[in-house]
C-alpha cells in the first residue's frame, strides 16, 4: 500500500504562485510514475504533470512553462510549483502514484483545493 497526503492548496490571485506538496509513505519500489491531476467542477480529471521513478517529467500543454514538478526522495515528498496562476487553474488537485512493477497498483491522495480568483 501507498499513502499520499496533499497540502498547500488555497486561494491565490491571478498571476500568483502556490506550491503543492504530496507526502508519500508505504511500499515504494520498482518502476512507477507519480503525478499531479486536477479536476474542475463539471470536468473530467486531467493529468497536470508527472514524474517517473527515473526522473523523467511531462506536463500538460496548458501548464508548460508555468508549473514545475519535482521530488525530494530523502523526504519522500513530491511538489508542484505553480507560477503565473490563471482562473482556469482552479480545481481540486490530486496526487497520484502508479506502480508498474508487479504487483501493480494505483493510489490517490484526498485532494487539495486551489482557487485562483481576484
Amino acid at each position: 500500500q501507498v499513502q499520499l497526503v496533499e497540502s498547500g492548496g488555497g486561494l491565490v490571485q491571478p498571476g500568483g504562485s502556490l506550491t503543492l506538496s504530496c507526502a508519500v509513505s508505504g511500499s515504494i519500489f520498482g518502476f512507477y510514475v507519480m503525478g499531479w491531476y486536477r479536476q474542475a467542477p463539471g470536468k473530467q480529471r486531467e493529468l497536470v504533470a508527472g514524474v517517473t521513478s527515473d526522473g523523467s517529467t511531462n506536463y500538460a500543454d496548458s501548464v508548460k512553462g508555468r508549473f514545475t514538478i519535482s521530488r525530494d526522495n530523502a523526504k519522500n515528498t513530491m511538489f508542484l510549483q505553480m507560477n503565473n496562476l490563471k482562473p482556469e487553474d482552479t480545481a481540486v488537485y490530486y496526487c497520484n502514484h502508479k506502480r508498474f512493477t508487479v504487483p501493480r497498483g494505483e493510489y490517490w491522495g484526498q485532494g487539495t483545493q486551489v482557487t485562483v480568483s481576484s
